[in-house]
């Protein structure tokens, strides 16, 4: 059978699971809209937070970004595996006591004010939405790869497949939809590792394989890949850092205090029975995330090893890197380029005319290297090669079976779409039960909510799409500002709900502002998009990452500081919370019992 059909077969299977398990499990109340009746063990629960918090940037970004940044990639398995440590010990038993479907419902009650839980739907908002752009991408990168059709067209589908079991199943149907795109996107990730760990160290599990030695010799792997990459200007890929210590640290607070903050994940606890088993539903959630992401590291070593070694024969020989016959002929390029070449995120151009395809760094500083790229008549580096393909193109560069390439392909759509089903579950929760419940339509029946769940759901999709058509400039390509947004506005107001009862309903909205704007208003100051003097822009910030060399995905922690600042200061200032408000603190931050979850105020 040949690869492209082998794919067809293996995507819309896939796709027929998902949509015939939300038509079995299709919510009937708004109780299962919003947090499936409450009623999921915390095994199941484990693995669908887990399918919701493995988005497209984990599965298809996260190992191709460990590729290009190698050391420093460590601060995305820090820092996101590090928020679940915050949410099982912090947040989640406390917010499950609560009882109640949403983030701005508890930060609505918890500071007795609906201005307090709109400032929180917008926060939310701002977030997820800027979030999803990076989902809805990546399902459009997937289609358009495996499936021969446009970006674009990838993202009508995806839209199409979410639309089918998200508006109609909910919360209960996004869950056990979500549990069977966790064991595809892992067995996508994990298999291809498997065969490429034998392939490249004889050891079959990739955790072990990237400390082993490269097959056929006595030097391990990591020191291989270092040889290879620094002999083509490249940095060291066992030390390089972007950035500053003090950024890198920042950029893992942000990544860290953003997962603990970011209201598709925390919403996920409000679906168990009981405090405890939100406890273990955050633990069985890590072990089930650990498999991915101990995992990703050994992908992208070995991912860039083989991408050299397929461009540069002597990689595995030894031989002389820039020897003229150790590049490729462009004709004789594999097919996976050409297929790849058609999506646009890896490009050849030949600017010497040699015929053949040089792949180095041509910006290096190092004359050494310089001097060897000249004697050997390149002109400059002639492959592009953008880090989103480095996981999906993983098995195909391997020269793997069809049938485990056509698994990473429904891996793959899997990741993306379980999280954008469960930002959309966020974003519709947010809408109809915090706004049109809590603020526009208090007297409106079960049914009306649920329509209107249902209808802000599919709106949702219908925005997520447009975003996805059209990313916005400072969001493209990153979902670093949603974890930003998150840290700097929710997480904040989250934590001293449950740990300060002094805490007021001034102090919190001025933080989560304060946060919020300090975040936006770097992101877009460091793009130079406030003020404009004759016909040039303005940075107000005085050039890129001026705040001690801070980038704008890591300032997401400033903001958090920022936040909780400016509420201490406005709290002294302002009255105290009402004796009940303190009462209520007190009783949740004893999470002995819980309240079912109803939603109701």
């Amino acid at each position: 059978m040949d690869l492209q059909t082998t794919i067809y077969i293996f995507v819309f299977a896939s796709f027929a699971l998902y949509i015939g398990i939300a038509f079995w499990a299709r919510a009937g109340s708004t109780s299962e809209f919003y947090a499936a009746g409450g009623n999921i063990g915390p095994r199941m629960n484990g693995m669908a937070t887990a399918a919701d918090w493995m988005s497209a940037a984990s599965f298809i970004s996260m190992a191709g970004l460990i590729s290009n940044m190698g050391y420093g990639g460590a601060l995305f398995l820090m820092g996101w595996t590090g928020g679940y440590v915050l949410l099982a010990m912090l947040l989640a038993p406390y917010l499950r006591k609560f009882g109640k479907f949403t983030v701005p419902q508890f930060i609505g009650d918890r500071f007795y004010s609906k201005g307090a839980s709109t400032v929180a739907v917008v926060c939310l908002l701002v977030a997820s939405l800027t979030y999803i752009i990076g989902q809805m991408t990546g399902v459009g990168v997937a289609f358009s790869r495996f499936l021969g059709v446009s970006s674009d067209m990838g993202i009508y589908i995806g839209m199409a497949i979410v639309f089918a079991y998200a508006v109609f199943g909910g919360m209960k149907g996004i869950t056990y939809t979500q549990v069977a795109q966790y064991i595809v996107l892992i067995l996508a990730y994990t298999v291809p590792a498997i065969f490429i760990s034998l392939q490249l160290t004889g050891n079959p599990l990739p955790q072990l394989g990237l400390g082993s030695n490269f097959v056929g010799t006595d030097v391990s792997l990591l020191v291989k890949l270092d040889q290879v990459v620094t002999d083509l200007g490249f940095g060291k890929y066992t030390t390089s850092m972007p950035g500053s210590m003090l950024n890198m640290f920042m950029y893992t607070l942000s990544l860290m205090i953003g997962t603990a903050g970011l209201p598709h994940v925390i919403m996920r606890f409000f679906t168990v029975k009981t405090v405890k088993d939100a406890r273990s539903s955050a633990g069985w959630a890590l072990i089930f995330i650990a498999i991915l992401y101990t995992t990703a590291p050994a992908v992208g070593a070995m991912a860039k090893l083989n991408l050299h070694a397929t461009v540069n024969t002597a990689v595995k020989t030894g031989g002389d890197l820039y020897a003229p016959e150790a590049s490729i002929l462009a004709t004789e390029r594999p097919d996976w380029m050409k297929r790849w070449e058609k999506t646009g995120l890896l490009k050849f151009e030949d600017k010497n005319g040699d015929g053949r395809i040089q792949y180095y760094n041509d910006k290096t500083k190092s004359d050494a290297v310089k001097a060897k790229a000249d004697a050997a008549g390149w002109k400059g580096n002639e492959l592009t090669v953008n880090a989103d393909i480095i996981v999906l193109a993983n098995p195909e560069i391997a020269l793997l079976p069809n049938w485990v390439i056509a698994l990473v392909a429904a891996g793959g759509l899997a990741a993306a779409l379980s999280t954008a089903a469960g930002l959309l579950m966020a974003i519709s929760a947010a809408v109809s039960h915090d706004l049109v419940k809590n603020v526009f339509a208090p007297d409106i029946s079960e049914k009306g909510e649920l329509m209107a769940g249902k209808i802000s759901m599919a709106v949702a999709i219908l925005i997520a799409g447009y975003l996805g058509l059209n990313p916005p400039g400072f969001a493209a390509g990153t979902v670093a500002l949603a974890f930003g947004i998150a840290a700097s506005s929710l997480f904040p107001a989250i934590m001293m709900g449950i740990f300060s009862k002094k805490m007021n309903k001034e102090g919190a909205m001025a933080g989560m502002l304060a946060g919020l704007f300090v975040t936006l208003f770097y992101v877009f100051a460091h793009k130079g998009l406030f003020f404009i003097k004759g016909t040039e822009y303005v940075n107000l910030i005085g050039g890129p990452n001026s705040f001690f060399g801070i980038t704008p995905e890591a300032i997401g922690a400033v903001g958090a500081m920022v936040n909780f600042l400016v509420a201490f200061i406005v709290d002294k200032m302002t009255k105290e919370p009402p004796e009940h408000i303190q009462a209520m603190v007190e009783a949740v931050r004893i999470p002995r019992g819980s309240k079912a979850v109803d939603g109701a105020h």
